[in-house]
C-alpha cells in the first residue's frame, strides 16, 4: 500500500471484516446471516450490516440471484470495529466461515463529531 496523505479529520485505526456467502448458506441448521449478526452483537461489535444482492457470483462460477420462486441471492456481511475486537469475533466465528470467503481491511474511523468541536464555527 502506499502511503496516503494525513487526514484532515480525527481518525482512529479499525478493522473491516467483509463475508461474501449466499442467503440460502446455513451453519448449525440456522441461517449464516443470522448466526453471524447474533455473535458479533454478542461480542458487542460496534455494528453489522448486511447487503442482499441482486446477482453475483463466486469461484463456483455459478450464477446466484434473488428471485420470485427461489432465493439464492449474494450477501455481503460488512463489520467495522477496534482491531483487537475484529481478531477476536474472528476467532470465535472461525467455525461459521470455513467455506465462505472472509477478507479483512485496515481502515480508519472518522470521527466528525470531534472534528466540528476542534474547529472554530464558521
Amino acid at each position: 500500500m502506499r502511503p496516503t496523505a494525513p487526514s484532515k479529520f480525527p481518525a482512529r485505526p479499525a478493522k473491516r471484516v467483509t463475508v461474501l456467502f449466499n442467503i440460502s448458506d446455513h451453519a448449525h441448521h440456522r441461517s449464516l446471516m443470522t448466526k453471524l449478526l447474533q455473535r458479533a452483537r454478542r461480542a458487542k461489535l460496534a455494528g453489522a450490516t448486511a447487503f442482499e444482492g441482486l446477482d453475483g457470483y463466486g469461484s463456483s462460477g455459478r450464477i446466484r440471484r434473488a428471485h420470485l420462486l427461489s432465493n439464492d441471492a449474494p450477501v455481503t456481511l460488512v463489520i467495522i470495529d477496534r482491531p483487537d475486537r475484529i481478531e477476536a469475533f474472528l476467532l470465535d466465528v472461525g467455525d461459521l466461515l470455513e467455506d465462505v470467503l472472509t477478507t479483512v481491511s485496515e481502515v480508519e474511523v472518522v470521527d466528525f463529531g470531534s472534528a466540528r468541536t476542534a474547529r472554530p464555527h464558521q
